[in-house]
């Protein structure tokens, strides 16, 4: 099923940071974007309407926000500042509703992109009820998901801002994490990157891993064996978060004896790595050994295939941040007007 006969100038998919961002800009050089921002689903998800920021309850991090705002909000700001330049969303009922209202419930009918057939030109671009639609250029931008345990609490808690995350940069500062004893989830350089943060504000903090030996590099194992503020739990796996509106304590298991015991705690952080939302490009673009998008040339957002472009989590598998993300949709967006102009495409 195809949608008409047209071509689109440019196709964003995904709606986080650097989606929006890409749109705003490509909005703004009168190429008409089309976003597929993706179907609100439940945590852990693939393509998150409004990226990984819809988990986090406070961003103070971002610039122009002095005092803070929330994620759903900041989304909501970069959203409205897309439409106002007449991007276009793929939603049940067409193309773009009018966000002049944020509240009037338009986010629950996005539609997620189902595939993309780059070995033809045009592009095409394949929606979630199968409706083709064709586009000269594709900026990816459809970031990555924090791996998470799965308990209902971890999972409730990191929703409502009860105290879990998955972002120690993002959240570690925040006047709730102050001066309490911090646990992080991991064993690799990431979870003592983590760990190794939080203990700029936290009173203590237990790296819970479920080896007896670290697997982050030598180097990074040694810094957090000898920092007096790390503790390494060994052995352990979490099997519940408990806690009502705030997490109180993580319920762990010796993955040895099988013994259970609890751990009290002001806060959780994940550090079990990320997987980036690249499965349904179905290989048709040079992934790396994580399956982030590998980009063609250094500081570009140019890929494997010409005319496609990266942008955001789904490229950096380094910074992960929103301010970082929304710098590379930019850089995306200016590379898919350079490259159509140099194809003719005005």
């Amino acid at each position: 099923m195809s949608q008409d006969n047209a071509i689109e100038k440019v196709i964003v998919v995904g709606s986080g940071p650097a989606g929006w961002t890409a749109a705003i800009y490509a909005a703004r050089a009168n190429l008409d974007p089309l976003v597929f921002a993706g179907r609100p689903k439940t945590v852990p998800s693939t393509i998150l309407p409004g990226g990984q920021l819809m988990m986090t309850t406070e961003v103070e991090n971002y610039p122009g926000f002095p005092e803070g705002v929330t994620g759903p909000a900041l989304m909501s700001q970069f959203e409205r500042q897309a439409a106002r330049f007449k991007t276009r969303i793929v939603t049940d009922n067409g193309f773009t509703p009018d966000v002049s209202n944020p509240d009037d419930g338009h986010s629950y009918s996005y539609h997620d992109c189902k595939r993309i057939d780059m070995s033809k030109r045009p592009f095409v671009v394949v929606g979630e009820d199968d409706t083709e639609y064709h586009a000269h250029s594709v900026i990816i931008a459809t970031g990555a998901t924090a791996n998470w345990i799965g308990l209902e609490n971890e999972q409730r808690l990191a929703r409502s801002g009860g105290g879990v995350s998955a972002c120690a940069v993002c959240d570690g500062a925040l006047p709730t994490f102050r001066d309490k004893v911090l646990a992080v989830v991991g064993g690799g350089d990431s979870a003592v990157e983590e760990a190794s943060y939080l203990t700029k504000f936290a009173s203590k903090v237990c790296m819970i891993h479920r080896r007896d030996e670290l697997r982050a590099s030598k180097i990074m194992a040694k810094r957090a064996m000898d920092n007096p503020k790390i503790e390494i739990l060994w052995n352990k796996i979490p099997v519940d978060v408990l806690g009502d509106d705030m997490i109180s304590a993580v319920r762990l298991k010796d993955t040895k004896t099988g013994d259970e015991s609890n751990l009290e705690v002001g806060g959780l952080f994940l550090a079990i790595g990320h997987t980036p939302a690249t499965g349904f490009l179905e290989g048709q673009l040079e992934l790396d050994e994580k399956k982030y998008i590998k980009l063609a040339e250094p500081y570009r957002s140019t890929t494997s295939v010409e005319g496609v472009f990266g942008a955001g989590d789904c490229v950096d598998s380094t910074y992960r941040q929103a301010i970082t993300a929304a710098g590379m949709g930019c850089k995306a967006a200016l590379d898919a007007e350079r490259w159509l102009a140099d194809q003719g495409i005005e």
